[in-house]
């Protein structure tokens, strides 16, 4: 019988066949790779020049007292850490912030669960309308909003003392000018941007699967307890959402108090929050140094009540998906 010579018709074994469509799919791969960093090149060069890089020399700077004016650097080691629990203007800020947090938080949250509860009841007319009025002021720039509500809260002029004499009340409060009201001044000033919150608050209630509130009337619940028992666990996964970035939002609040008190902190240091105190520090007084320690706090502080929030969760967020 004859044989046929590979070496003479030109086919290859077919080990070799398999290593040379190996090579072909590793270099066809490598190209991909190298192609994929090329185009994540621009992000990558802006992240570590405009983020990681500011960063870490931020963290260096607590170390170092570094003067802003003058561009001077010297190595102070941990006084910077140590000057944090002796500051009485870093101890007085965080006290005003937490105070705020405590009262704003629970009424920013609260207030875009009971519009969206309204929204997304069947006998309210008018729902497009409403939503866009709702959402508009959010859209609005924080400055002139706030030149705004100025306006609206002033002691002789503004609409709400002007409703408030109408009403009877014949000393109506100073509420930019009030240590005991200016806090309840700001929690009214950020009801103007709940219209993010209530929108995906509404969008997750409407996520809500009908086939169990059909079910409840079934076993003859009311209004209030399929709210209760079906509505709010549902949407207890945006709440969390919203509740994360409403407590990082007010542990970095700033512009509102420092436009109001033209970064007095007035009336009697009831409105100097904490990142008013590290940009006066870094920036009005260059002592970049102890602004950078100032900045880290905050951080850690940030940090801190995220991880709390994310180990408390399991205990009331609820997810359809069983998680």
């Amino acid at each position: 019988m004859a044989t046929v010579d590979q070496s003479h018709t030109g086919a290859l074994p077919p080990e070799v066949a398999l290593v040379g469509t190996k090579n072909k799919s590793g270099s066809l791969q490598r190209q991909q790779r190298i192609w994929g960093w090329i185009f994540l090149s621009p992000w990558l060069i802006g992240f570590v020049i405009f983020t990681a890089a500011p960063i870490i020399a931020s963290f260096i700077f607590t170390f170092t007292r570094f003067n802003l004016g003058d561009g001077s650097v010297t190595f102070v080691g941990l006084d910077n850490w140590k000057m944090l629990f002796s500051d009485p203007l870093t101890l007085t800020s965080l006290g005003v912030t937490f105070k705020f947090a405590l009262i704003a938080i629970p009424f920013w949250l609260i207030v875009p669960i009971l519009v969206a509860s309204l929204l997304n009841s069947k006998s309210v007319k008018g729902k497009p309308l409403l939503r866009t009025l709702f959402y508009l002021p959010y859209i609005v720039p924080a400055v002139s909003a706030i030149f705004i509500w100025q306006s609206v809260m002033n002691t002789q002029a503004g609409w709400i003392n002007r409703i408030l004499r109408l009403l009877g009340v014949q000393d109506p409060p100073a509420w930019l000018q009030n240590e005991s009201w200016i806090l309840v001044a700001f929690m009214i000033i950020g009801l103007w941007g709940i219209g993010n919150a209530m929108l995906t608050t509404l969008a997750t209630m409407q996520g809500v699967p009908t086939e169990l509130y059909e079910a409840a009337e079934v076993d003859g619940a009311g209004p209030i307890t399929k709210w209760r028992k079906i509505t709010l666990p549902m949407i207890s996964p945006v709440v969390f959402y919203n509740l994360v970035l409403l407590s990082i939002g007010v542990m970095n609040y700033f512009v509102v108090p420092y436009i109001v008190s033209r970064g007095t902190g007035q009336p009697g240091q009831s409105t100097y929050f904490f990142n008013m105190h590290l940009y006066k520090t870094a920036f009005a007084y260059g002592n970049m140094g102890y602004g950078a320690t100032l900045a880290w706090l905050i951080f850690a502080i940030c940090l801190l009540i995220t991880i709390v929030l994310f180990a408390t969760s399991r205990r009331w967020v609820y997810y359809s998906s069983g998680d």
